[in-house]
C-alpha cells in the first residue's frame, strides 16, 4: 500500500497548531502574555521564512509541558482543540485523506509540531499513524527534552526511514502533501511531491520543477 503524507500545520489545517498552542496558553494567563506572545511570534515568522531554530524553539515551547501537571495539560488541550482546531480543519483536507483512504494507502501526518498537541489532530482527522517531534515523558509527566531527532527539514526524512524500519512499507508510490519550504528534504525523497497553499519559497519551486500545486481553502486547483 502506498504511502500518503501530510504535513499538518497550513497544509490539512488552515492555520499552524504550535503557534495557536502558545496563544492558547496566554489567553490562559499560564504563561507571560506580552514576553511569550512577542517570541511566539518570532519562532513562527523564522519558521515562515525558513530559518528557524528548531531547537530554540523547541526549548521555548516545551517549557509549559514541563512546567504544569498532565490532568492539566490535558484539559487545556482540549479546550484548545474545541476552540482553536477544530474551526481550521479543513472540508477539502478531510476529503483528500478519505480519498487515499479509499484507495487503500497507508496514512501518515508527519509533523515538526510536538505530539502532544498533534496526537489528537491526527485522530480527529481518522489518522493512525503520526511522526511528530516527540517531547520526552518522566514518571511524573513531561521533561521539556525531546526523544530522538525533531521531525523538522531532514529530520523528517529521518523519523520516516525510522519508521519504515518497522513497519511492512516502502517509498514506492508515495505522496507528500506540505506548504513549506522547509520540507524540501521529505518533497523530494517521495515520488509524487504535491505544495498544497504554498507558502512563496515552496511555491516558486514547484514551479521551477513542475511539482503540482493544489488549494485546499476553496481555490482553483492548478500545476
Amino acid at each position: 500500500m502506498p504511502l500518503a503524507l501530510f504535513d499538518l500545520d497550513n497544509t490539512l489545517l488552515a492555520g499552524d497548531s504550535d503557534y495557536l498552542w502558545g496563544r492558547h496558553l496566554v489567553d490562559l494567563g499560564v504563561v507571560d502574555g506580552d514576553l511569550y506572545e512577542r517570541a511566539n511570534q518570532q519562532f513562527y515568522d523564522d519558521y515562515r521564512a525558513g530559518c528557524l531554530d528548531i531547537h530554540a524553539f523547541l526549548r521555548f515551547s516545551l517549557a509549559p509541558l514541563r512546567q504544569h501537571p498532565l490532568a492539566m495539560l490535558e484539559q487545556w488541550r482540549e479546550d484548545f482543540l474545541r476552540k482553536h482546531i477544530e474551526p481550521i480543519m479543513l472540508t477539502a483536507a478531510h476529503a483528500l485523506v478519505e480519498q487515499h483512504r479509499r484507495a487503500g494507502d497507508t496514512l501518515i501526518v508527519i509533523t515538526a509540531t510536538n505530539a502532544f498537541v498533534t496526537a489528537p489532530i491526527a485522530a480527529r482527522f481518522g489518522i493512525e499513524h503520526l511522526i511528530a517531534t516527540e517531547p520526552a515523558r518522566a514518571a511524573e509527566g513531561y521533561t521539556g527534552e525531546i526523544v530522538g531527532p525533531p521531525a523538522f527539514r531532514e529530520g523528517k526524512v529521518e523519523r520516516l526511514h525510522q519508521w519504515l524500519a518497522t513497519h511492512p512499507a516502502t517509498l514506492a508510490g508515495s505522496t507528500f502533501y506540505s506548504d513549506s519550504i522547509n520540507d524540501v528534504p521529505l518533497l523530494e525523497t517521495v515520488d509524487f511531491p504535491v505544495a498544497i497553499d504554498p507558502d512563496p519559497g515552496l511555491a516558486a519551486l514547484a514551479r521551477a520543477r513542475g511539482w503540482p500545486i493544489r488549494s485546499l481553502r476553496g481555490g482553483d486547483v492548478w500545476t
